[in-house]
């Protein structure tokens, strides 16, 4: 199905989100088990698998609209120190990825493309409800 080209690059971009945030949750991961921290370790390797399934739910997207998925672009990542630094560095991530699902929410309802409205809806819910949620209780 030929998708909205706007709407195809608004997903490309949450894209990029979701890889880097893979990436910065995956360093962050590895980081706390070499601090010998294996809880919040798991917990945060669990989030960087969680982002993964999120990109790959907008590649599959995207290529059922008929567009390219691009793998090579990437945010800027945020690598913190320590447990304070690297905590709130996700926390801001995941305010920003919260703040584009919104406004790309507002682009797929404006082009009427519902169905990836829906898909994101879902992100949005697991990115405030869990990821956000997670980080805000456990960083202070």
């Amino acid at each position: 199905m030929k998708g909205d080209k706007k709407i195809i690059d608004i997903l490309n971009d949450l894209l990029a989100g979701e890889l880097s945030a893979t990436d910065q949750y995956l360093i962050h991961g590895e980081m706390y088990a070499d601090m010998g921290l294996s809880v919040i370790s798991e917990r945060i390797l669990h989030e960087s698998l969680h982002e993964r399934e999120h990109a790959r739910a907008l590649i599959q997207r995207i290529l059922f609209l008929e567009g390219k998925p691009n793998l090579a672009k990437r945010d800027a990542l945020n690598i913190g120190k320590d447990v304070k630094s690297m905590l709130e560095s996700d926390l801001a991530l995941e305010y920003t990825v919260v703040k584009h699902l919104k406004k790309a929410i507002e682009a797929c309802e404006q082009a009427q493309d519902f169905v990836s409205r829906e898909m994101l809806l879902v992100q949005l819910d697991d990115t405030e409800m869990d990821h956000a949620y997670w980080l805000e209780n456990n960083s202070a």
